[in-house]
């Protein structure tokens, strides 16, 4: 079932925002991938548990049938063309994956808000955020990497 065709058998009213969560154990790339802009400008909010994102840092060839860092970038540039991201959450259910000094927490979970309804007045730059808490309460704490937010 594709995100498209849930909205279709849905009932939901076909003008009004929505807001999606989805935690989809790795699935989400294809979800996003294959919703239709339509659908996609629809979601004032989405709230998305990311997975794999280490494969960001992976250095398989290019040759390999879209590798997972294809992917989630494709997934990304096409959330960021209608939404903007508010926070970002890393899961410290995984340990940090650190490789040429570069850091990805494998499952994040992120927030994003339609650009139409943002007005963006600042960045955050402290994380934790005295908001999040560990998905995990008995093992260690994973901070978001610099390297995920804005920084002047």
């Amino acid at each position: 079932m594709t995100m498209d065709s849930w909205r279709d058998s849905s009932g939901l009213d076909p003008a009004a925002d929505l807001l999606l969560q989805m935690d989809i154990e790795g699935g989400e790339y294809a979800a996003i991938m294959s919703m239709s802009d339509k659908l996609m400008r629809r979601f004032r909010i989405m709230v998305i548990e990311f997975h794999d994102l280490d494969g960001l840092l992976e250095t398989r060839p290019l040759t390999h049938y879209l590798p997972l860092r294809h992917r989630i970038v494709a997934a990304f540039t096409r959330l960021l063309k209608t939404h903007i991201c508010v926070h970002i959450h890393p899961n410290n259910v995984s340990h940090q994956v650190i490789r040429e000094n570069m850091a990805c927490s494998p499952e994040m979970e992120f927030t994003f808000l339609r650009k139409d309804r943002a007005r963006i007045t600042g960045y955050q730059t402290e994380f934790p955020h005295r908001l999040d808490y560990d998905n995990v309460s008995h093992k260690p704490h994973v901070p978001l990497p610099a390297d995920w937010y804005h920084q002047d």
